[in-house]
């Protein structure tokens, strides 16, 4: 489980990435693009390209953690929310 305390920062990136890199393609994502250490014990949030998922990275001290969060229901809302506001 993810425990976020008041010390973590949070990074978000906001291009999408590419969904097949695993671990080390991520951490490399983190040095190169946000030029942030990954060992800094932040919290790094992806999305692909399609906007239907999320990977988070996160670094406990002894390990690297990869979350892959679905978010199909909250797209459709969404697109429900849009085609409200656009009425």
């Amino acid at each position: 489980m993810l425990q976020l305390t008041p010390q973590m920062r949070i990074y978000l990136a906001v291009q999408p990435v590419d969904f097949r890199k695993g671990i080390d393609g991520i951490a490399h994502v983190c040095r190169r693009t946000l030029d942030v250490d990954p060992f800094s014990g932040g919290v790094f949030v992806f999305r692909n390209r399609k906007r239907t998922a999320l990977k988070i990275l996160v670094y406990d001290g002894q390990g690297f953690w990869l979350y892959v969060v679905l978010i199909l229901m909250l797209s459709s809302m969404w697109n429900v929310f849009y085609i409200l506001d656009s009425a």
